[in-house]
Protein backbone atom coordinates (compact mmCIF):
# COMPACT_ATOMS: atom_id res chain seq x y z
CA UNK A 1 0.00 0.00 0.00
CA UNK A 2 2.87 2.03 1.04
CA UNK A 3 4.55 1.90 -2.21
CA UNK A 4 1.55 2.46 -3.99
CA UNK A 5 0.51 5.97 -2.77
CA UNK A 6 4.35 6.77 -3.51
CA UNK A 7 3.83 5.55 -7.18
CA UNK A 8 0.53 7.68 -7.06
CA UNK A 9 2.24 11.14 -5.89
CA UNK A 10 5.36 10.39 -7.73
CA UNK A 11 2.79 10.12 -11.06
CA UNK A 12 0.48 13.53 -9.66
CA UNK A 13 3.41 15.31 -9.37
CA UNK A 14 5.01 14.58 -12.54
CA UNK A 15 1.39 15.45 -14.25
CA UNK A 16 1.02 18.64 -12.51
CA UNK A 17 4.87 19.21 -13.63
CA UNK A 18 4.57 19.07 -17.11
CA UNK A 19 0.98 20.99 -17.06
CA UNK A 20 2.75 24.34 -15.48
CA UNK A 21 5.29 24.04 -17.99
CA UNK A 22 3.44 26.32 -20.85
CA UNK A 23 5.87 29.31 -20.21
CA UNK A 24 9.11 26.93 -20.10
CA UNK A 25 7.82 25.26 -23.23
CA UNK A 26 7.31 28.73 -24.61
CA UNK A 27 10.54 30.37 -23.88
CA UNK A 28 12.34 27.12 -24.57
CA UNK A 29 11.02 27.10 -28.47
CA UNK A 30 11.49 30.74 -28.54
CA UNK A 31 7.89 30.92 -30.24
CA UNK A 32 4.37 31.20 -29.17
CA UNK A 33 1.92 29.29 -31.11
CA UNK A 34 -1.63 31.13 -31.21
CA UNK A 35 -4.34 29.41 -32.18
CA UNK A 36 -7.24 30.70 -34.33
CA UNK A 37 -10.31 30.20 -35.60
CA UNK A 38 -10.92 31.82 -38.67
CA UNK A 39 -14.55 32.98 -39.99
CA UNK A 40 -15.37 34.74 -37.11
CA UNK A 41 -15.27 38.45 -38.06
CA UNK A 42 -14.48 40.85 -36.28
CA UNK A 43 -12.89 38.29 -33.77
CA UNK A 44 -10.74 36.44 -35.69
CA UNK A 45 -10.46 36.00 -39.50
CA UNK A 46 -7.60 35.97 -41.84
CA UNK A 47 -7.07 35.90 -45.96
CA UNK A 48 -4.56 32.85 -47.71
CA UNK A 49 -1.15 33.75 -47.30
CA UNK A 50 -1.60 36.84 -44.93
CA UNK A 51 -1.87 37.27 -40.56
CA UNK A 52 -5.14 36.19 -39.10
CA UNK A 53 -6.65 40.08 -37.55
CA UNK A 54 -9.67 41.03 -35.39
CA UNK A 55 -10.54 42.08 -31.71
CA UNK A 56 -9.38 38.46 -30.27
CA UNK A 57 -6.13 38.29 -32.49
CA UNK A 58 -5.42 41.67 -31.04
CA UNK A 59 -5.95 40.63 -27.32
CA UNK A 60 -3.41 37.57 -27.85
CA UNK A 61 -0.93 39.93 -29.14
CA UNK A 62 -1.05 41.91 -26.08
CA UNK A 63 -0.57 38.48 -23.37
CA UNK A 64 2.33 37.36 -26.59
CA UNK A 65 3.77 40.76 -25.21
CA UNK A 66 3.52 40.07 -21.93
CA UNK A 67 5.09 37.15 -22.75
CA UNK A 68 8.42 38.88 -24.40
CA UNK A 69 8.79 40.48 -21.01
CA UNK A 70 10.09 37.14 -20.36
CA UNK A 71 11.50 35.68 -23.26
CA UNK A 72 13.08 39.03 -25.45
CA UNK A 73 12.82 38.45 -29.05
CA UNK A 74 9.52 35.82 -29.32
CA UNK A 75 8.47 34.92 -32.58
CA UNK A 76 4.42 34.46 -33.08
CA UNK A 77 3.22 31.71 -34.70
CA UNK A 78 -0.34 31.76 -36.11
CA UNK A 79 -2.12 28.50 -36.88
CA UNK A 80 -5.54 28.56 -38.34
CA UNK A 81 -7.45 25.85 -36.46
CA UNK A 82 -10.80 24.35 -36.36
CA UNK A 83 -13.49 24.56 -33.18
CA UNK A 84 -12.80 21.70 -32.42
CA UNK A 85 -9.45 20.71 -33.16
CA UNK A 86 -8.57 24.05 -31.70
CA UNK A 87 -9.78 22.64 -27.99
CA UNK A 88 -7.59 19.29 -28.83
CA UNK A 89 -4.40 21.18 -30.34
CA UNK A 90 -4.88 23.27 -26.82
CA UNK A 91 -4.86 19.75 -25.00
CA UNK A 92 -2.20 18.16 -26.59
CA UNK A 93 0.50 21.42 -26.48
CA UNK A 94 0.41 21.82 -30.21
CA UNK A 95 -1.10 25.04 -29.80
CA UNK A 96 -0.64 27.76 -26.79
CA UNK A 97 -3.42 29.86 -26.96
CA UNK A 98 -6.61 29.51 -28.92
CA UNK A 99 -8.34 32.83 -29.94
CA UNK A 100 -11.65 33.78 -31.76
CA UNK A 101 -15.26 33.90 -30.34
CA UNK A 102 -14.82 31.51 -28.09
CA UNK A 103 -17.72 30.42 -25.61
CA UNK A 104 -16.80 29.31 -22.16
CA UNK A 105 -18.94 26.76 -20.86
CA UNK A 106 -18.61 23.58 -18.02
CA UNK A 107 -18.18 20.61 -20.50
CA UNK A 108 -15.37 22.73 -22.87
CA UNK A 109 -13.58 23.50 -19.27
CA UNK A 110 -13.27 19.79 -19.03
CA UNK A 111 -10.46 20.43 -22.12
CA UNK A 112 -9.05 23.59 -21.22
CA UNK A 113 -9.17 26.28 -19.30
CA UNK A 114 -9.74 30.27 -19.95
CA UNK A 115 -8.85 33.65 -19.28
CA UNK A 116 -11.10 35.81 -18.08
CA UNK A 117 -13.65 37.30 -20.55
CA UNK A 118 -13.28 39.38 -23.17
CA UNK A 119 -16.50 39.77 -24.34
CA UNK A 120 -20.31 39.41 -23.31
CA UNK A 121 -22.85 38.47 -25.60
CA UNK A 122 -25.96 35.95 -26.32
CA UNK A 123 -27.19 34.16 -29.45
CA UNK A 124 -29.95 35.47 -31.61
CA UNK A 125 -31.49 34.81 -35.67
CA UNK A 126 -30.41 36.34 -38.55
CA UNK A 127 -33.51 36.59 -40.10
CA UNK A 128 -35.25 37.42 -44.05
CA UNK A 129 -37.73 40.13 -43.24
CA UNK A 130 -40.08 38.18 -45.15
CA UNK A 131 -38.88 35.24 -42.90
CA UNK A 132 -42.30 33.04 -41.12
CA UNK A 133 -43.77 35.43 -39.14
CA UNK A 134 -43.77 32.50 -36.26
CA UNK A 135 -39.86 33.14 -36.20
CA UNK A 136 -40.17 37.06 -36.28
CA UNK A 137 -41.75 37.05 -33.18
CA UNK A 138 -39.49 34.55 -31.26
CA UNK A 139 -36.40 36.81 -32.47
CA UNK A 140 -37.66 40.32 -32.83
CA UNK A 141 -39.42 42.32 -29.96
CA UNK A 142 -42.42 44.06 -31.37
CA UNK A 143 -43.24 41.16 -33.65
CA UNK A 144 -46.30 39.41 -33.88
CA UNK A 145 -46.24 35.81 -32.48
CA UNK A 146 -48.48 33.05 -34.83
CA UNK A 147 -51.45 30.56 -33.04
CA UNK A 148 -49.58 27.22 -33.16
CA UNK A 149 -52.71 26.50 -36.06
CA UNK A 150 -50.79 29.33 -37.70
CA UNK A 151 -47.54 27.93 -37.57
CA UNK A 152 -47.96 24.28 -38.93
CA UNK A 153 -44.88 24.55 -41.63
CA UNK A 154 -42.07 23.47 -40.65
CA UNK A 155 -39.14 26.10 -40.58
CA UNK A 156 -35.96 25.49 -40.53
CA UNK A 157 -32.88 26.62 -38.85
CA UNK A 158 -29.73 26.82 -39.88
CA UNK A 159 -26.41 27.18 -37.39
CA UNK A 160 -22.56 26.75 -37.59
CA UNK A 161 -21.51 22.57 -36.37
CA UNK A 162 -20.04 21.93 -33.12
CA UNK A 163 -20.71 25.39 -31.66
CA UNK A 164 -22.20 26.02 -27.92
CA UNK A 165 -25.92 27.14 -29.75
CA UNK A 166 -25.77 24.45 -31.96
CA UNK A 167 -26.03 22.14 -28.57
CA UNK A 168 -28.34 24.57 -26.61
CA UNK A 169 -30.93 24.53 -29.65
CA UNK A 170 -30.96 20.95 -30.11
CA UNK A 171 -31.28 19.60 -26.05
CA UNK A 172 -34.20 22.61 -26.72
CA UNK A 173 -36.09 20.72 -29.45
CA UNK A 174 -35.40 17.18 -28.36
CA UNK A 175 -37.88 18.12 -25.13
CA UNK A 176 -40.53 19.56 -26.95
CA UNK A 177 -42.76 18.45 -29.92
CA UNK A 178 -41.71 20.66 -32.54
CA UNK A 179 -41.80 20.72 -36.38
CA UNK A 180 -38.51 22.85 -36.83
CA UNK A 181 -35.83 21.26 -38.35
CA UNK A 182 -32.24 22.17 -37.80
CA UNK A 183 -29.29 22.15 -40.96
CA UNK A 184 -25.72 22.55 -39.72
CA UNK A 185 -22.78 24.24 -41.54
CA UNK A 186 -19.30 24.89 -42.08
CA UNK A 187 -18.85 28.33 -42.04
CA UNK A 188 -21.01 31.02 -41.46
CA UNK A 189 -20.76 32.40 -45.12
CA UNK A 190 -22.36 29.10 -45.87
CA UNK A 191 -25.62 29.84 -43.71
CA UNK A 192 -25.48 33.58 -44.77
CA UNK A 193 -26.20 31.92 -48.39
CA UNK A 194 -28.85 29.49 -47.36
CA UNK A 195 -30.65 32.18 -45.85
CA UNK A 196 -30.65 34.16 -49.10
CA UNK A 197 -31.49 31.41 -51.14
CA UNK A 198 -33.97 30.35 -48.98
CA UNK A 199 -32.96 26.97 -48.41
CA UNK A 200 -33.38 28.03 -44.71
CA UNK A 201 -35.55 30.63 -42.68
CA UNK A 202 -33.16 32.09 -39.95
CA UNK A 203 -29.34 31.30 -39.04
CA UNK A 204 -28.44 31.28 -35.25
CA UNK A 205 -25.29 32.77 -33.66
CA UNK A 206 -23.85 35.23 -31.67
CA UNK A 207 -25.41 38.15 -32.18
CA UNK A 208 -22.64 40.44 -32.83
CA UNK A 209 -21.55 37.96 -35.15
CA UNK A 210 -24.95 38.14 -37.19
CA UNK A 211 -24.29 41.75 -37.22
CA UNK A 212 -20.77 41.34 -39.12
CA UNK A 213 -22.69 38.63 -41.26
CA UNK A 214 -25.57 40.94 -42.48
CA UNK A 215 -22.82 43.34 -43.88
CA UNK A 216 -21.49 40.87 -46.28
CA UNK A 217 -24.77 39.80 -48.15
CA UNK A 218 -25.84 40.51 -51.63
CA UNK A 219 -28.65 42.67 -49.69
CA UNK A 220 -28.47 43.70 -46.01
CA UNK A 221 -31.27 45.61 -46.10
CA UNK A 222 -33.37 42.51 -46.68
CA UNK A 223 -31.87 41.05 -43.85
CA UNK A 224 -32.89 41.82 -40.09
CA UNK A 225 -30.93 40.77 -37.23
CA UNK A 226 -32.83 39.68 -34.24
CA UNK A 227 -32.94 41.74 -30.86
CA UNK A 228 -33.66 38.92 -28.76
CA UNK A 229 -31.20 36.59 -27.10
CA UNK A 230 -31.47 32.64 -26.18
CA UNK A 231 -28.45 32.50 -24.51
CA UNK A 232 -25.73 34.00 -22.47
CA UNK A 233 -22.08 33.66 -24.44
CA UNK A 234 -19.05 34.88 -22.26
CA UNK A 235 -16.00 34.99 -24.39
CA UNK A 236 -13.02 34.40 -23.43
CA UNK A 237 -9.02 32.65 -24.92
CA UNK A 238 -8.60 29.17 -24.37
CA UNK A 239 -5.45 28.16 -22.43
CA UNK A 240 -3.53 24.81 -20.88
CA UNK A 241 -5.42 23.51 -18.12
CA UNK A 242 -3.28 23.10 -14.81
CA UNK A 243 -1.18 26.07 -15.61
CA UNK A 244 -2.10 28.50 -12.87
CA UNK A 245 0.77 30.68 -13.75
CA UNK A 246 0.55 31.01 -16.88
CA UNK A 247 -3.35 31.78 -16.89
CA UNK A 248 -2.50 34.70 -14.31
CA UNK A 249 -0.10 35.87 -16.93
CA UNK A 250 -2.58 35.92 -19.38
CA UNK A 251 -5.12 37.66 -16.92
CA UNK A 252 -2.52 40.32 -16.41
CA UNK A 253 -1.73 41.25 -20.02
CA UNK A 254 -5.74 41.65 -20.34
CA UNK A 255 -6.53 43.84 -17.14
CA UNK A 256 -3.38 46.24 -17.98
CA UNK A 257 -4.91 46.78 -21.22
CA UNK A 258 -8.53 46.98 -20.47
CA UNK A 259 -7.08 49.68 -17.77
CA UNK A 260 -5.20 51.18 -20.60
CA UNK A 261 -6.46 54.30 -23.00
CA UNK A 262 -5.73 51.88 -25.81
CA UNK A 263 -8.83 49.63 -25.19
CA UNK A 264 -11.66 52.14 -25.69
CA UNK A 265 -10.32 52.74 -29.13
CA UNK A 266 -9.42 48.89 -30.17
CA UNK A 267 -13.39 48.22 -29.72
CA UNK A 268 -14.39 51.09 -31.82
CA UNK A 269 -12.26 49.99 -34.31
CA UNK A 270 -14.25 46.61 -34.33
CA UNK A 271 -17.84 47.75 -32.69
CA UNK A 272 -18.26 51.20 -33.69
CA UNK A 273 -20.55 53.05 -31.93
CA UNK A 274 -20.86 50.08 -29.65
CA UNK A 275 -18.23 50.37 -28.36
CA UNK A 276 -18.94 52.50 -24.75
CA UNK A 277 -21.67 49.81 -23.68
CA UNK A 278 -19.14 46.84 -24.62
CA UNK A 279 -16.31 48.61 -22.70
CA UNK A 280 -18.80 49.38 -19.52
CA UNK A 281 -19.89 45.67 -19.74
CA UNK A 282 -15.92 44.33 -20.15
CA UNK A 283 -14.63 46.52 -17.22
CA UNK A 284 -17.20 45.82 -14.93
CA UNK A 285 -16.30 41.73 -15.28
CA UNK A 286 -12.41 42.04 -15.70
CA UNK A 287 -10.26 40.96 -12.83
CA UNK A 288 -8.88 43.39 -10.84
Amino acid sequence: MRRFLLVSLALCFSALATAAATLDTITERGTVRIGYISGQAPFSSAQQGTEPVGYAIDLCRKIADEIEHQSPQLKREFVEMTLAGGFDAVENEDIDLLCGSITVNLKRREIVDFSQPIFLTGASALLRKDSPSYLQGLFRTGSTVHTVSERAATNVIGMRANTTTAGTLREQLAVQESTTRLADFNTHEDGLRALEDRRIDAYIADQVLLINLAKRARDPSSLAVGDRLITHEPYAIALRRNDADFRLLADRALTDFYLSDEFLPLLETYFGGEAPMLHTQIIMQHVP
